[in-house]
């Protein structure tokens, strides 16, 4: 039996170098916004995206995320040289300059949120408690480019929902940090992060696993466009 496990032993250990390799090696470049209405988009929200949705990748495990300092660096390099002021031939090479095999692109390109009296709400020491039905809405579309070839890799547009009863208790703490801040326990700040945990699990489903989750991607994807399609009225 010894010589057979010594074989497992050798084949394992062959494999765990390749296996390790196998971690798609991938950037996050700072967000961009094009909605119209989002209140809380000012100086900073694009780079704060960017960075929770760096954390959430290097936490599943499965990835190897570049820093964002780095992809940042980099992308400055290349609008200098689409200015002009620099020959192309010595500007950056993404690929080369990140080591990211893939950069994650994220547009915000939808936003709604809305404050609705239900009644019943209660005051206590100045302090409200329910009353309010507050509901949010955010639509990220996003693009995985091949940082060797520039082709888009992988596309979807993914959606953050959430609602719940209101609850004012003047000071928010945790969560989010930096401009986002006052968000972190509001119904926007919810769907931010449930939006960046659906990229996490589609980027992580698509790029490293495979399988049957791409088909629970796919029908999530079908129901999304069916009910964009139930909208629109034809004459």
């Amino acid at each position: 039996m010894k010589p057979i496990k010594n074989i497992i032993a050798l084949v394992l250990l062959l494999a765990a170098p390749a296996v390790l390799a196998a971690k798609p090696t991938i950037g996050v470049a700072e967000f961009k916004n094009t909605a119209t209405g989002v209140y809380w988009w000012r100086g900073g929200v694009g780079n704060e995206l960017a960075s929770m949705v760096s954390n959430e990748l290097a936490s599943t495990g499965s990835f190897t995320v570049v820093e964002r300092n780095k992809v940042d660096a980099v992308l400055q390099e290349q609008d200098l040289a689409a200015s002009g002021r620099i020959a192309a031939s010595t500007g950056a090479k993404m690929g080369q300059m990140t080591g990211a095999q893939y950069l994650v692109l994220g547009t915000v390109t939808a936003f709604e949120a809305n404050t609705q009296s239900t009644g019943g709400g209660i005051s206590i020491g100045g302090i409200s408690i329910g009353g309010k039905k507050e509901q949010a809405y955010l639509a990220i579309d996003l693009r995985v480019v091949d940082t060797t070839t520039g082709q888009i890799a992988h596309a979807r547009t993914v959606e953050g929902r959430t609602s719940g009863m209101g609850l004012n208790l003047g000071v928010f703490r945790g969560g989010f940090g930096g401009t986002l801040n006052n968000e972190s326990k509001t119904p926007t700040g919810k769907a931010i992060r449930a939006a960046i945990v659906e990229i996490t699990d589609y980027l992580e489903c698509v790029m490293v696993e495979g399988g049957s989750c791409e088909g629970e991607f796919e029908a999530k994807e079908k129901k999304r466009k069916s009910s964009l399609k139930n909208l629109l009225k034809l004459d």
